[in-house]
């Protein structure tokens, strides 16, 4: 096992069309973990959610979240980032970084129609900006 560099860390994570796993807090301090798309903007991880959805409430009560990243192909890799949530529900910028996160995992072509899809009443940019990264590579090269 190896760390990863920042540059590794930032190719890995934004290889192909691996989702993000986030763990939120519920009110009652129950765990909640589901998986979003997401792009990295600088070294932020940005990504559309409704505010009505157990994360959103999360997110919005908490500011604060963590995210899996996983290769689960032999040698295997990982990273996990936990930081501070901002969030916005402008819906120009929710169109925006929707319509971004559709080109990622639809492709070009169908990024306009699932970027409208997933940018309607109610929901929000989410802005996750680390304060920690553990980044490993080759869990299983001896």
């Amino acid at each position: 096992m190896t760390t990863m560099t920042t540059a590794e860390y930032e190719n890995f994570i934004q290889e192909g069309t691996r989702t993000a796993k986030i763990a939120t807090v519920r009110a009652d301090g129950r765990p909640h973990v589901t998986p979003v798309w997401f792009v990295l903007d600088d070294s932020d991880l940005v990504f559309t959610t409704s505010a009505h959805s157990a994360k959103g409430h999360d997110l919005l009560r908490t500011g604060q979240a963590a995210v899996c990243v996983e290769d689960d192909e032999p040698p295997f890799s990982f990273a996990v980032v936990e930081g501070t949530v901002t969030t916005n529900a402008e819906p120009g910028d929710v169109l925006h970084w929707s319509t971004r996160n559709a080109a990622r995992y639809m492709g070009e072509e169908l990024a306009d129609q699932y970027g409208r899809l997933n940018a309607g009443e109610g929901m929000m940019t989410v802005r996750l900006t680390p304060t920690k990264i553990i980044a490993e590579k080759d869990l299983t090269n001896v």
